[in-house]
């Protein structure tokens, strides 16, 4: 059971940074321009914000996994009851 939630971690946590990189790449393309429209605007704030919080879900998934010893590379230490 725990391989299989570190391997979903794993997952989530790797299409999330793909996400955040398709963020910040459109973001860099827009800053490119001299001049933004409104529209151009909007979406820029819209990006920044959408890159903040996949930055936040990656740090949140992460920290579960601190709390699970092992837990994003699928090697759990033994408990004991």
């Amino acid at each position: 059971m725990d391989e299989l939630l570190a391997s979903q971690m794993s997952v989530e946590i790797q299409r999330l940074q793909a996400e955040h990189k398709r963020y910040d790449s459109r973001l860099e393309t827009l800053l490119t321009k001299p001049y933004l429209s409104i529209d151009e605007q909007m979406e820029e704030v819209r990006l920044k914000k959408m890159k903040l919080h996949t930055k936040d879900l990656i740090s949140a998934i992460e920290q579960q996994a601190q709390l699970r010893p092992g837990a994003l590379h699928g090697h759990q230490m033994p408990v004991s009851v």
